[in-house]
């Protein structure tokens, strides 16, 4: 196949093979470096997206390259039935800069949450609670689109055409301690939430909140789940977005930016709740096989040595004041939400068409919830191609004709 041809042939032969479960954009994407990518006419894109908060290191770092490279000329793949060194340093990584104890990998965030899901329900059996096994979730979250966590994420949309939804699922209000006690009973196993709602329209959970929500489940012998898949791995401005608020949960879920775009999914668990697992009762093939494992141990490091959370949190901090610059500017802006650089523009309008014109003018951003632009740019940027971005923003946005 001819890897020189345009976006327009590869959108039809794309159209032509491929299901139609995505919204594409008209172009195709052949290279990335860095805070850029070159679609298959050659033209280039500030890229704001990240793979949605994937390429946090940028496109084709390095560190990564180079670890994939090493790890391809020595073993790609080997069963879990062998120890795999690049996986025990991984995991020895991931704990030893964070409060958890034990890791189990996989191949995606989706997998990371059904075994989050999975681990609740067997710790309450063995603490003698066979009874309990409902997991309480937030409206307007996203957890994912297997059947299991399809049923966790608050949202119908994601229900519709694919019922009858797995059962031991309630919704809570995001943010509201009222709503969450009302739905605790005798069932009640986890509550499990995101620290930021990305999917949800990008909203913090607040620090008070999250405090109630330890609270409730110390009081009440529940594990605490936090879904970090977008968040984690230095999104937030810490290495894990539980950092910020100080608030640890009992498991938590990572993938995304873990390996930079190799897929892996991990979950992490405090000792007492990991005790729960023996062997047999979880696995994947290929989770945490040695080239994913050699890719995020790249990640990892780099993102320790150069300290890259800290990069994240001031280069957030300025993109947010330049974003309340814009909301100043258009009254159809209605606020400026999130936390280090996953940001958010929320709008009284739909934001499909400045979507749109910014890809023409060379900026990559998505729209989330339908009124709320999302940025979630490699954690790298620097304030020029924050300025670049704004600007475009700026151009764009001085076109629209809200109503």
């Amino acid at each position: 196949m001819d890897i020189l041809m345009n976006n327009q042939e590869w959108v039809e032969l794309g159209k032509k093979y491929c299901m139609n479960t995505y919204g594409r954009l008209p172009i195709a994407m052949v290279e990335g470096k860095g805070c850029y990518v070159k679609d298959a006419d050659g033209k280039e894109y500030l890229d704001f997206v990240a793979g949605i908060a994937v390429n946090s290191l940028g496109h084709c770092p390095e560190p990564v390259v180079a670890a994939i490279k090493k790890q391809c000329d020595e073993i790609i793949h080997c069963s879990n039935i062998y120890w795999i060194p690049k996986q025990v340093e991984l995991a020895q990584l991931l704990c030893e800069n964070s409060c958890y104890d034990k890791v189990f990998f996989c191949n995606s965030g989706a997998e990371a949450n059904e075994g989050c899901i999975k681990l609740a329900r067997k710790y309450a059996i063995t603490q003698g609670h066979p009874e309990k096994y409902e997991i309480i979730t937030m409206k307007k979250s996203f957890h994912g689109r297997t059947m299991g966590t399809m049923a966790a994420t608050g949202q119908d949309k994601i229900h519709n055409g694919f019922g009858p939804v797995a059962p031991g699922f309630v919704y809570a209000d995001y943010n509201d301690i009222d709503s969450l006690k009302k739905l605790i009973n005798e069932k009640t196993c986890a509550i499990m939430l995101e620290p930021v709602q990305g999917e949800g329209g990008v909203i913090n959970a607040e620090v008070e909140y999250l405090k109630q929500v330890r609270e409730l489940c110390d009081q009440n012998g529940l594990v605490l789940i936090y879904d970090e898949v977008q968040v984690g791995i230095g999104r937030t401005g810490k290495l894990f977005a539980y950092q910020v608020s100080g608030v640890e949960a009992d498991i938590t879920s990572l993938a995304k930016a873990l390996g930079n775009g190799a897929p892996i999914g991990a979950f992490m668990a405090k000792q007492k709740v990991a005790d729960a697992f023996q062997p047999g009762d979880h696995g994947s093939t290929y989770g945490g096989n040695p080239l994913v494992t050699a890719a995020a141990c790249a990640v990892v490091k780099t993102m320790l040595e150069k300290d890259i959370p800290a990069h994240a949190a001031k280069i957030g901090a300025y993109f947010k004041e330049k974003l309340a610059g814009l909301k100043a500017k258009y009254s159809y802006v209605d606020d400026v939400r999130g936390q280090g650089l996953l940001l958010g523009l929320g709008l009284k309008i739909p934001g499909g068409d400045i979507v749109a014109k910014c890809l023409e003018k060379g900026l990559l951003i998505n729209c989330t919830a339908g009124t709320v632009l999302r940025f979630v740019p490699p954690l790298i940027i620097t304030e020029a191609e924050v300025d670049k971005a704004v600007a475009i923003l700026d151009e764009v946005m001085s076109t629209v004709k809200a109503e």
